[in-house]
């Protein structure tokens, strides 16, 4: 997380309810020489600060989780290069607008008899956003097929014990300054979803 503390007091049901909406992020837990790492969809209840998520069978970290881990889910949001011009104001230098959540908690296997209901609440979390959409279930797959699948991943249950973000939006720049960034990022903006960064730092607080 950033080490300037103006860009890390959004509020932790701000920041949870970011993560939730995004659904996706990186896993992480202490391995022997590196990081275990995976990328994962995941649902998370932003009142209870706890993920639903599954993981292959071969993946190291589902092997190192038969047993409560310690872990970490880092959610990335918007980012953009920002350009020293876009500020419209003298002695500025080049860096990166970006939102970025990090959930430290525990990660706890499940049985695979709940594997079923973790893979339904996934995908109708996110089948509803596609709404008028018939929403695609499970039911749908042969079942043959569907056990198939399920026997090669695993339910996990994630539960957050600590909340860090940064929002880096140039909350340090008169509002004039940050605005006029804001548009040059919405414009050509070098990085992911720049209209969604340009809209945050637009309504940045000064």
């Amino acid at each position: 997380m950033h080490p300037n503390p103006i860009y890390r007091d959004a509020p932790t049901a701000q920041s949870l309810e970011f993560a939730a909406e995004r659904g996706f992020g990186t896993l992480s837990a202490n391995g022997e020489t590196l990081p275990l790492t995976a990328h994962v969809p995941f649902v998370l209840d932003a009142e209870s600060g706890v993920a639903l998520l599954h993981l292959m069978r071969s993946n190291p970290l589902a092997r190192a989780g038969t047993a409560p881990l310690p872990a970490r889910l880092s959610v990335m949001g918007p980012d953009s290069y920002i350009s020293p011009d876009w500020y419209e104001m003298d002695h500025q230098v080049p860096t990166w607008n970006y939102v970025a959540v990090q959930l430290d908690g525990t990660l706890h296997p499940m049985p695979d008899s709940e594997l079923r209901a973790v893979l339904d609440a996934l995908s109708e979390h996110f089948e509803e956003r596609l709404l008028p959409k018939p929403p695609w279930t499970a039911d749908k797959m042969p079942a043959d097929a569907l056990a198939r699948l399920m026997r090669m991943i695993v339910p996990f249950r994630f539960a957050v014990e600590k909340v860090e973000s940064t929002w880096k939006l140039a909350q340090n720049k008169p509002a004039e300054h940050r605005m006029a960034a804001a548009r040059q990022v919405k414009g050509y903006g070098i990085g992911q979803e720049v209209a969604l960064l340009a809209a945050l730092m637009m309504g940045a607080e000064d």
